[in-house]
């Protein structure tokens, strides 16, 4: 059926059954503004000048401060050399200085390159050299890192600014050395003082700068520049964010967002969740990735909410902060509220003001989804999208959600299942590979024009974009997932891609041959294990667990190898392929998962 266009230009998909489903509050496609993802913030400044837009630990930041620092920042960056289209990195954890950092960057007219916090120097250089980035933003206990990996780079690749904060620059005055006493009045936990104040400390940069270093510059310096910003003329079909993912084969890509690609699912999931200026949401996701960037920062900034930032996971802290600043909004990755939910000091919490909660990454257990409903009249909301869609392609109906389901298409969007091998439609029930076309849909892959065209494919006239996930869809049009195409794992919501941990493991002298594979794990629901052959000569030298050791000194916490084999030799085909699948059901069957 061939596709009809709404009056303001937007793609209207065809009519589906799911819509017997669709809240009856919401239009089925909406009409995204054409505005830069700036004026999203800069009109909830002029319209709430004096309302908080971010809470970190007891610090408040309202919207006119947000806008004002970003402005500074922006200019500071202008001032540094860039330019429109220019690539920045942000490297840090979710803080008020991630907002401003990552709106300074679109306020420059530059494109943010959102990075993983818990990569180490290996996977840092990829990040730095394929963007060609100049300058980057980073958190302070982050910085050597990212010397360590430019240092790395071949002179014409390497960074030439570098911009520092400490986590505690959003606490107060920059420049004074906390203390617990400081910290606790800004309302920050016991708990949570060292860690804040160990970071404080400047890192000794010189043994890790190069012959030719970049200019090291403090957040409360660049706060004082004085030059004005560029002129904005940003265009919703202009490149806005370069976040990375990895794939079945070589180093992670690029995947191309607009402006206006970010924008469709900011606003549409600003409404999906009754989106208000009283929202009050938890951004504990990481802002780095696709949901905590476009359905956490972007949503909440659209719809002039307030953010309370938690800069990773501490389910004490979290709900202590539902509690004491009555958050409505939630979305999380369903592990989250499993610790919540079993923490101790459980009862002394108040989730009484949470009106939605939601996430996706993994299944929501049935039982914990149940309770949820039965205690706090809470439907959780499961939903599901990939770094190439700019988060939800699919999502559940907040009255009509079904348990275990990634949902039904979202705004405007038009999904399908379809035979992976001929791409051809498959009727309700049959499982194939999922496939999306919407306004959210990535523009390509950075530079690599092959995999853009390997992602895509044509049916009826449209472009959709091939998930490499398989599944089914029901007769009420909601979908389900059931298996990949793909060689990922998922490890608490974290995408892990074996190519990329085998590539960074072969670093290792002892290393003649690696294949990575899943295994169940009680809490992560799945978790990475690698099986190595060892070069001839290293048999004895080093155990298992040195491995897994090195693995955990040299990768993100996520993605290095929780188990480790070593075995004599791998099965290979007949032309000398590694055979991953028959490792990964030999080792589903041993966990009788077969």
């Amino acid at each position: 059926m061939p596709e009809s266009h709404a009056p303001g230009g937007e793609t209207v998909p065809r009519p589906s059954p799911h819509f017997a489903h669709w809240p009856a509050r919401l239009p089925h496609n909406i009409t995204t503004p054409a505005t830069s993802l700036w004026h999203n913030l800069a009109v909830s400044a002029l319209r709430y000048p004096h309302k908080p837009a971010t809470v970190f630990f007891g610090s408040v930041m309202t919207y006119a401060e947000l806008h004002g620092q970003v402005e500074v920042m922006a200019a500071w960056l202008a001032a540094q050399g860039v330019k429109a289209g220019d690539r920045v990195v942000l490297l840090m954890q979710n803080s008020p200085q991630w907002v401003v950092a990552h709106f300074a960057v679109l306020r420059a007219n530059a494109v943010v390159v959102p990075i993983n916090p818990m990569n180490r120097s290996h996977e840092l250089q990829h990040h730095i050299s394929d963007p060609e980035a100049r300058v980057a933003i980073v958190a302070a206990d982050l910085t050597a890192e990212l010397l360590r990996a430019n240092a790395q780079l071949p002179p014409q690749q390497r960074l030439h600014h570098v911009l520092v904060t400490h986590y505690t620059d959003a606490l107060g005055p920059t420049g004074l050395e906390p203390t617990t006493s400081s910290l606790m009045q800004q309302g920050v936990p016991q708990a949570w003082c060292d860690w804040l104040a160990q970071r404080h400390g400047m890192v000794q940069w010189e043994p890790l700068l190069s012959d030719v270093p970049p200019t090291i510059t403090d957040w409360a310096t660049a706060l004082a520049c004085a030059c004005a910003p560029p002129a904005l003329h940003s265009k919703p079909s202009d490149m806005a964010v370069l976040p990375y993912t990895s794939g079945t084969t070589g180093l992670p890509k690029g995947c191309v967002h607009t402006h206006a690609t970010v924008m469709h699912n900011a606003m549409a999931s600003s409404l999906w969740g009754n989106g208000t200026p009283e929202n009050v949401m938890l951004a504990v996701v990481p802002m780095f990735h696709i949901t905590g960037m476009v359905s956490g920062v972007h949503a909440c900034v659209y719809g002039s909410g307030s953010m309370v930032i938690m800069p990773r996971w501490d389910r004490e802290l979290a709900g202590q902060l539902i509690s004491k600043w009555k958050v409505t909004h939630w979305t999380n990755i369903p592990t989250m509220v499993m610790d919540l939910l079993a923490s101790p000091n459980f009862a002394a919490f108040d989730l009484s003001s949470l009106v939605y909660i939601g996430g996706g990454g993994a299944a929501m257990p049935q039982a914990l989804a149940q309770r949820l409903l039965d205690q706090y009249g809470l439907r959780y909301t499961e939903g599901y999208g990939l770094t190439e869609t700019a988060a939800p392609s699919h999502v559940n109906p907040p009255d009509a959600p079904k348990q275990q389901c990634l949902g039904v298409p979202f705004f405007n969007t038009d999904s399908r299942v379809v035979d992976p091998e001929t791409l051809q439609e498959l009727p309700a029930g049959e499982q194939g590979e999922i496939v999306v076309h919407g306004p959210q849909v990535f523009a390509g892959y950075w530079r690599r024009p092959e995999a853009t065209q390997a992602a895509f494919f044509q049916l009826e006239g449209k472009p959709f974009f091939r998930t490499g996930d398989l599944g089914w869809v029901d007769s009420e049009g909601y979908f389900f997932l059931t298996d990949r195409l793909k060689r990922m794992i998922n490890a608490s919501g974290f995408k892990v891609w074996p190519a990329e941990v085998e590539a960074l493991m072969y670093r290792h002298p002892a290393v003649a041959e690696a294949c990575v594979i899943s295994t169940p794990d009680p809490y992560r629901g799945e978790t990475v294990k690698a099986v190595v052959v060892l070069r001839p000569g290293c048999a004895g030298t080093l155990s298992e667990a040195d491995m897994v050791a090195w693995c955990k000194e040299n990768m993100a916490a996520y993605k290095y190898p929780r188990v480790l084999e070593f075995v004599e030799k791998l099965p290979k085909s007949g032309s000398g392929k590694v055979m991953w699948r028959q490792l990964q059901d030999q080792e589903h069957a041993q966990r009788g998962l077969a």
